[in-house]
């Protein structure tokens, strides 16, 4: 829950959230693709260091919001480095065994994976929720994907308001006071929750049949600016870092 609060938190507080989601996604898809298609070294961890970079620049994430956003996916890439690097084999019995094309690729994986990551956070970090769903609308996806995902998009956080007042009030009557009352309040904390989400649901759905509602809920867009200058900057950072990459290859 952290991890999405804090994202959304950084994406409207970010100084780039006024720009075109246009122009700021040519720069983080380029990325991303660097990242997938360029060697790990020294393409996709230039990648890495050009995203944080930005995350810590001028997107203006901050390390400690930046460490809460990055910490669960870091710890997937961790799993998954670790289920290449080790190899597992039956001679006699169970054996795992680390060996150097094991730890090559798995180092590989690591930098590849960390730096897509970064790439697609950085989107992330400067761009709220609703910006992305206009912008989709704009390239013509169907209005009922859009409008399902604008709605758990912002049912998610009723239910995070619901969630955290069902704990508080459980810890004001000492519900966590032993392990036995850990486990019954946060059943019955789990149980209130699920009721409360499904009244709310109902009640939502009952306020926009009330509405008219048929297809989509058309809101104001905010103006964003949009610069030839900073799509010029971001195909020339994106140049650079395939021209050093393959540089690098001819060089080696």
């Amino acid at each position: 829950m952290a991890h999405g609060l804090a994202l959304d938190h950084a994406a409207w507080s970010s100084p780039w959230r006024s720009r075109s989601v246009r122009d700021k996604g040519v720069l983080c898809l380029g990325l991303l693709l660097c990242a997938v298609s360029l060697p790990p070294f020294p393409g996709a961890a230039a990648v890495g260091v050009v995203s944080l970079a930005l995350l810590l620049g001028p997107i203006r994430a901050g390390w400690v919001r930046l460490g809460r956003i990055l910490w669960l996916p870091v710890v997937s890439i961790l799993i998954g480095v670790a289920t290449v690097a080790v190899s597992v084999s039956w001679a006699g019995g169970l054996v795992l065994q680390v060996t150097p094309e094991g730890l090559t690729m798995a180092a590989g994986l690591a930098i590849r994976s960390f730096a897509a990551t970064c790439a697609m956070f950085t989107l992330a970090c400067s761009t709220p929720m609703i910006d992305l769903l206009s912008a989709l609308r704009h390239l013509r996806v169907p209005d009922p994907l859009i409008e399902i995902a604008a709605l758990i998009y912002r049912f998610t956080f009723g239910l995070l308001e619901s969630a955290g007042a069902i704990h508080q009030a459980q810890q004001a009557r000492l519900g966590y006071a032993t392990r036995s009352a850990a486990m019954r309040s946060a059943s019955m904390g789990v149980a209130a929750l699920f009721l409360r989400s499904w009244d709310r649901a109902r009640r939502l759905e009952s306020g926009l049949a009330g509405r008219g509602y048929e297809d989509a809920l058309r809101t104001l867009e905010p103006v964003h600016r949009r610069s030839t200058a900073f799509l010029v900057g971001s195909l020339v950072l994106l140049a650079a870092i395939l021209a050093g990459s393959l540089a690098w290859g001819v060089w080696r």
